[in-house]
């Protein structure tokens, strides 16, 4: 009988010592699941500090290019007005059989100094493709703001190939008339490479062949015209991008 008593005790001590060391190794299991879980949101807060201080980056670069963009489509135009002026200006000295031959001649040199010059599409996209081509476009939490850049660099494409779509119908018309009439000795920069010729002479060759050389100015007027139309619309457009990054990163 006392052998049976004590067996018994000693199971219960045993089982005692069982319930002690199960209950320090699910302590156990519960402090490594929590060290785990405050390892884990760290982590995600370092990674989303991490993706903010990225975002900032990158709503600032594209804020300095936008702003870039701005001066440039103003710059381009202002000299594309310019062109246009001296489209016009030839125009009225070959429409005009009052004007001197040295106002004909300078209309003329005046035109193909900057009137005959194609129109071109420059803008600053690098910081763009490259959130397009790294796929790191989704770093803009703001959906909102990032449709809008997509769109907004979506229609610099579509301008630029615009332009460069009237530039390509203008060439044949620009170079067989170039060729045709040798309109390199009437621009200033290679004049001197031609033979001498009188201010009467190429006064006279002028009106001679005015309505070709209108015609060529007239291609460059529409060129510069629709140019310019393109470039105000993005002018309006990168404005209010430019405002939009301002309150993004406010």
């Amino acid at each position: 009988m006392i052998k049976f008593f004590r067996r018994i005790r000693q199971r219960l001590l045993s089982e005692n010592k069982f319930s002690k060391y199960f209950l320090y190794a699910i302590g156990e299991i519960i402090l490594v699941v929590i060290g785990i879980l405050i390892a884990l949101q760290i982590n995600n807060w370092n990674e989303d500090r991490q993706a903010a201080k990225q975002e900032q980056l990158y709503l600032n670069r594209l804020l300095v290019e936008n702003r870039e963009d701005l001066e440039t489509f103003s710059s381009n135009i202002v000299y594309l007005k310019g062109g246009i002026g001296t489209i016009k200006g030839l125009s009225t000295a070959l429409k005009s059989n009052a004007m001197s031959d040295s106002s004909v001649v300078a209309a003329a040199h005046a035109y193909f100094e900057t009137g005959s010059i194609f129109p071109i599409f420059s803008s600053s996209t690098s910081t763009f493709d490259d959130l397009w081509s790294t796929g790191n476009l989704k770093i803009i939490r703001n959906s909102s703001l990032r449709d809008k850049l997509v769109k907004h660099y979506a229609e610099h494409k579509a301008v630029s190939q615009r332009i460069q779509i009237g530039n390509e119908w203008a060439y044949p018309i620009d170079g067989k008339i170039s060729a045709d009439l040798n309109i390199m000795r009437l621009e200033p920069n290679s004049s001197f490479l031609f033979p001498d010729e009188t201010l009467n002479d190429k006064a006279a060759e002028l009106r001679l062949n005015r309505v070709a050389y209108l015609n060529m100015a007239a291609a460059h007027y529409w060129l510069n015209m629709d140019a310019i139309d393109q470039l105000e619309k993005l002018i309006e457009e990168t404005s209010q991008i430019i405002g939009l990054l301002e309150e993004e990163l406010n």
